[in-house]
């Protein structure tokens, strides 16, 4: 370290925590949330009380820190709270990145998801874990990412939920015209007992195929041991 950077505002472990509260946050975190967290921390670890000035004092040494290593991101103010951010340098390099996200077809869990937002919007996230049963944190971001799904409000009830709806991209992705093409559940059903059937019917020429094989190569094998005798 520089002689003449200013020492560390607290001890290394409070900062290696604060860097991995900030690096696994998926969304910015206040200077409130932050002294929160650490209050978990024991006396020893934490031998100082943490306030708002501690922290920013903080955030502006690991900058530091960042800037002297050569690194290429940041801790950044973003909507009223701290989060990492790669520097705008780089930002045409992310750019292709997401462009290449967008390319990889949807994963089962989140056309499952969209499926819901579909026939159900507007729907709030809880409304979507309670029917799918999992956490949807992740695939509502990837949707969102795909500009598939979009937030269209919020909801008139205890916290005021983000509802969430589809896009005309969604529309164009799938070839409707409008919401009114979705296919109904009962054909949905049909179209799944049809995909279900042809599947057994695949399974069972599979199995025919390799029982004639085998047959096959019973009788082969017979013959050649006649020939040997022979």
């Amino acid at each position: 370290m520089n002689p003449e950077t200013p020492p560390p505002p607290v001890s290394r472990q409070i900062l290696d925590v604060l860097e991995a509260l900030l690096f696994a946050t998926d969304e910015p975190l206040s200077t409130r949330q932050l002294t929160d967290l650490l209050e978990y921390l024991s006396e020893q670890e934490r031998p100082q009380p943490l306030n708002a000035d501690t922290i920013l004092a903080c955030i502006a040494y690991m900058n530091r820190e960042y800037e002297m290593q050569g690194r290429t991101f940041r801790i950044k103010a973003i909507a009223g709270g701290y989060q990492f951010a790669t520097l705008p340098e780089y930002g045409v390099w992310l750019g292709r990145l997401v462009k290449e996200k967008s390319k990889r077809k949807l994963s089962v869990s989140a056309l499952e998801s969209l499926a819901v937002i579909a026939y159900k919007q507007p729907v709030t996230k809880p409304e979507i874990e309670a029917i799918r049963g999992v956490n949807a944190d992740y695939v509502l971001r990837t949707l969102m990412e795909r500009n598939l799904v979009t937030i269209v409000g919020r909801a008139a009830t205890p916290g005021r939920p983000l509802l969430y709806g589809t896009t005309r991209e969604f529309l164009k992705h799938f070839g409707l015209n409008d919401l009114a093409e979705l296919p109904k559940p009962r054909e949905i059903d049909e179209l799944m007992a049809e995909a279900e059937y042809e599947v057994e019917k695949r399974m069972l020429r599979e199995l025919e195929e390799k029982k004639e094989a085998e047959e096959k190569g019973d009788g082969e094998q017979g013959l050649r041991l006649l020939g040997d005798e022979g």
